[in-house]
């Protein structure tokens, strides 16, 4: 063996050693109580010159606390970029609630935009670590890995639709509906959308006695809504409704049984639909509904279901439904044209959110009128889920026939009865007029343009605060949905015991970040299940231990 290949063969065999930040902090704390470094490096199993490299950076390493098990400390880039994937996540989740799908580049455009306006929120901002960022794609693989996320290029906005695409559509839809003598009564359209449902027009404030909007927070109160409907207008099926509480308080004050509820009731920490809570979905409401449909207007038993490809949609769904509900057949929009021809899109989904803010109002008209009560009384004391969901119900009867049915003009022109699109939009302005003469009796400056902004800020970008809101709420859900009814009737945990969990979960915390081969994704891992699991029991320790401080002064002055 030449020289070469053995220096070769040498670097093959040395083993490159990174420490995680914990152990980091342990040597610096046995060093500082009088440990030697020789004694340190031979104890990790580490050369003298690394142990003297993290004692001289040690002032770094103790103020590193979001990175928790990284090998490599940034400062505040480091945590700055902790920051900006988290945010990123709840980004990429909100595109997918809307039904969309994002690219590479798009999702590397965001994170600059993210990191850049985190640090221009952050004081002693070097010109170093503006730059520091650049979103490369070595950067984005390793994102893909850590989060699992999953990328496909098409996209919900107009500007980016396929023109030549949805014209080729439209052809071969008209066509397949001919060739398949599907009628109009068989044909549906279904999608998704967001709904603030405590949103008002956020140029409004109020000219009495209050100078803002009340103190609800918008981005908490967002629901997601599944809205379907046949081609003809005539058949309206029972949306699906997902919030980010199973068992609000509201349900439980009121017995409410979710059964009889106007909607299909579901929920998750993030309030939007999944691929589960769609079949659900098809195969509990969709299909019997439907069914029940055909068969009361002698109907031949088959239907249509068009839809996105949105993530929560299954592309093999037909195969994936019981052998009993085969009579639906499924297809699918092409990407980048659901802006075009997606009949929910085409001023079904916006008259609906347009005909719930009428309703809001109206409400809040009701109750706030001849009384003492602000409108920050309103929403805290007299509007609440349920009487969402009585709105919600509301907005939907009232859709009427004709618009269901216009909505097909792009997509399938030949099943629309009226083409009369100025008693349409008449129609759309009153209840605009409407929304705005309620808000001038209660004393609110809203326009007409106010109110078609709303309904389009339910599907605009997020704010990096708006962000940072949602993740607050989505964590802080976590922890309300695992301290609330699940602990009633739940035998009391000694605190002993908790804490020597606690410091076993810590032992293998450590052992997990030190010895995984993919040290980013065990710490993520890791530091996943301890803020949201082992917190929860640490919280209790703290809870009980304030308590016994506080027994014990009660004490104390009795005795006195």
């Amino acid at each position: 063996m030449g020289p070469k290949k053995a220096c070769e063969s040498g670097k093959a065999k040395r083993k490159i050693v990174r420490t995680a930040i914990e152990v980091k902090k342990e040597i610096i704390r046995k060093h500082e109580n009088g440990a030697r470094v020789s004694d340190l490096a031979l104890q990790y199993g580490l050369a003298k010159s690394s142990i003297c490299t993290i004692l001289k950076n040690k002032e770094a390493i103790k103020k590193a606390r979001l990175a928790k098990g990284v090998n490599v400390i940034t400062k505040q880039r480091s945590q700055t970029l902790e920051e900006v994937e988290k945010l990123l996540l709840i980004w990429i989740n909100e595109k997918q609630l809307a039904g969309d799908s994002i690219s590479e580049t798009i999702i590397c455009k965001k994170a600059k935009h993210l990191h850049q306006d985190l640090l221009n929120k952050t004081p002693g901002t070097s010109s170093d670590e503006s730059d520091g960022f650049k979103a490369s794609r070595g950067w984005f693989e390793k994102f893909k890995r850590r989060s699992g996320i999953r990328s496909v290029v098409h996209h919900r906005d107009a500007a980016g639709a396929n023109k030549k695409e949805a014209e080729e559509f439209v052809k071969e839809f008209c066509a397949f509906v001919s060739a398949n003598a599907f009628i109009p009564q068989q044909v549906f359209n279904c999608d998704e959308t967001g709904l603030f449902w405590k949103k008002m027009p956020k140029r409004t404030y109020i000219t009495q006695e209050e100078k803002a909007l009340p103190g609800h927070k918008p981005m908490k109160d967002r629901l997601t809504l599944l809205l379907c409907g046949n081609a003809s207008g005539d058949f309206k099926v029972k949306p699906m409704l997902v919030y980010h509480s199973e068992n609000p308080r509201v349900f439980k004050k009121n017995n409410v049984m979710k059964s009889r509820l106007p909607v299909m009731w579901r929920a998750n920490s993030k309030a939007w639909v999944t691929r589960q809570f769609f079949l659900e979905w098809i195969t509990k409401v969709f299909a019997p509904c439907v069914r029940n449909y055909l068969n009361e207007n002698n109907l031949p038993m088959k239907c249509l279901l068009l839809m996105d490809s949105a993530p929560a949609h299954p592309p093999d769904m037909a195969a994936e439904l019981p052998e009993e509900f085969h009579f639906i057949t499924v297809k699918f929009l092409p990407p980048n044209t659901t802006p075009l021809i997606q009949p929910m899109d085409q001023q079904i989904i916006s008259n609906f959110k347009k005909l719930y803010t009428r309703a809001l109002f109206q409400r809040c008209f009701e109750v706030t009128s001849d009384t003492q009560l602000t409108l920050r009384d309103f929403w805290r004391n007299h509007f609440n889920i349920l009487h969402c969901l009585c709105l919600i119900d509301n907005a939907w009867q009232q859709l009427t026939c004709r618009t269901l049915n216009s909505a097909w003009t792009n997509l399938w022109p030949d099943c629309v009865v009226e083409r009369d699109f100025e008693g349409f939009e008449t129609q759309t302005n009153e209840v605009v007029n409407d929304i705005v003469s309620l808000g001038k009796i209660m004393g609110l400056e809203v326009s007409d343009d106010d109110i078609e902004e709303l309904v389009e800020e339910h599907s605009t970008e997020l704010s990096t605060e708006e962000l940072k809101l949602l993740q607050k709420e989505q964590q802080k859900r976590v922890l309300q949905e695992m301290s609330s009814e699940e602990e009633e009737g739940r035998e009391d945990v000694p605190c002993a015991f908790i804490k020597e969990m606690c410091a076993k979960w810590g032992e293998v915390k450590n052992f997990v970040e030190m010895y995984h081969p993919d040290k980013a994704v065990a710490s993520r891992v890791s530091n996943l299940f301890n803020d949201i699991a082992m917190s929860h029991f640490r919280d209790i320790v703290k809870q009980r231990q304030k308590q016994g401080s506080i027994q014990r002064v009660l004490v104390k002055e009795e005795d006195y």
